[in-house]
This record gives C-alpha cells, sequence and structure tokens, in this order.
C-alpha cells in the first residue's frame, strides 16, 4: 500500500490515471499528447515513461504489448481494495453536530 501513497502522491501520475480512465489502452504517445493538449503539461516521452514505470510498479497501470505499441490500461484494485479497505477500518469519529440556530435567535454571540 506504501507503493500506491508514493504513487499517488504525484500529480501527473493523478492526471495520467484519470486519463487512463476515460480512455484505456493509450499509449505513450497519446497519453503525452493528452497530457499536453489537456492539462498544458509539458513533459518528455522520458518522464511520462518514468511515471507510467512508478505506477506499474504499484499495480496501479497494466502494459499489454500490441505489436510494437505498448497499450496501458488502469487497474483500480490497489485503490478500490486495498486504499479503500484500509480507511474502512478507520473509525473516524464523526465531528459533534452543532445545535442549529434559527434565525429569529440572532446572530451567534
Amino acid at each position: 500500500m506504501d507503493a500506491v501513497f508514493r504513487a499517488l502522491a504525484d500529480p501527473v501520475r493523478r492526471i495520467l490515471l484519470e486519463e487512463l480512465a476515460s480512455q484505456a489502452g493509450q499509449t505513450l504517445y497519446e497519453l503525452c499528447v493528452r497530457l499536453m493538449s489537456n492539462h498544458a503539461i509539458g513533459i518528455t516521452r522520458q518522464g511520462v515513461s518514468k511515471h507510467l514505470a512508478v505506477l506499474e510498479s504499484a499495480g496501479l497501470v497494466r502494459v499489454e504489448a500490441d505489436g510494437r505499441y505498448r497499450r496501458h490500461h488502469l487497474c483500480p484494485e490497489p485503490l478500490t481494495l486495498g486504499v479503500a479497505g484500509w480507511i474502512g477500518t478507520l473509525e473516524l469519529p464523526l465531528p459533534p453536530r452543532q445545535p442549529e440556530r434559527n434565525e429569529a435567535e440572532g446572530p451567534e454571540p
């Protein structure tokens, strides 16, 4: 789970996951174009490739060979099972409820 949190810590990697969620099976070139056109992020192919390697090692991205291309797919299981499952084990206390005020009572002192 630590690898997932490290992978999610970088905003470019989160954007890459969003792009893969919107369209599966993108190549490195397609992802580079989408980063530039949709998010105005100028990054080299090598930079995107390194980000994808981090996401793949965290189990968030699966790569399949398609001839001379490598197609990238989002793998949400580490998020839905790992992170969400861990969050579910936390007993988060609810904040104390503030009593509702009536407008006729006036502003708070």
